[in-house]
């Protein structure tokens, strides 16, 4: 073999490594740019104020947040300190959940997490608020649920325990394991 045919050949070889090497980078750089791209959202609300009415024309749920993010590829919304309002179907008084984080999903169902506050305003409500450091809220139903410690505030008592499920609709409460309850002497 001629030196020429041998330049020949490693100059070729040498373009070939060059262009595979060209092409895997540009690729790696592609799929980053897909995966990034989802992480963008849609549209961003600031000071977001929300009703929300079921189908026969009633209020459902009312929803307040700092902010909200909504992603349609990846189908949920997340909102920074949202503040429900949700409205029973028994036409009871409203309940008001609050959060620092919150995300809702296509089949909504609302996760709330941080700092999680669940206040009763019916004045004659047996149960006054609720703390917990999660939540899943089910707007669909009204069914509030959560597998974390929860500490529930009342009329002259104060129960800690883990495991929660709440129907707005009935007004049933259900604690998963009761660990204490603390009664306060009334000031009356």
């Amino acid at each position: 073999m001629s030196r020429l045919s041998v330049w020949a050949l490693i100059f070729f070889l040498g373009s070939v490594l060059v262009y595979g090497v060209a092409e895997w980078r540009s690729s790696l750089t592609e799929q980053t740019d897909a995966i990034d791209s989802e992480l963008i959202p849609d549209f961003i609300a600031e000071a977001l104020k929300s009703d929300i009415y079921d189908v026969s024309g009633k209020l459902s749920h009312k929803i307040d947040a700092q902010r909200m993010e909504h992603y349609a590829s990846l189908e949920f919304t997340h909102f920074e300190f949202p503040n429900y309002t949700l409205y029973p179907k028994n036409e009871s008084a409203p309940w008001k959940v609050s959060a620092n984080e919150a995300t809702l999903y296509n089949n909504n169902r609302v996760m709330l997490e941080n700092r999680v506050r669940l206040l009763a305003t019916a004045p004659q409500s047996l149960v006054k608020e609720i703390h917990c450091k999660y939540l899943e809220l089910d707007l669909n139903t009204n069914i509030i649920s959560s597998d974390q410690t929860v500490v529930i505030k009342g009329k002259d008592f104060t129960m800690h325990g883990s495991g929660l499920i709440i129907d707005l609709n009935t007004k049933q409460m259900t604690l998963t394991e009761h660990v204490q309850t603390i009664y306060e002497k009334s000031s009356r």
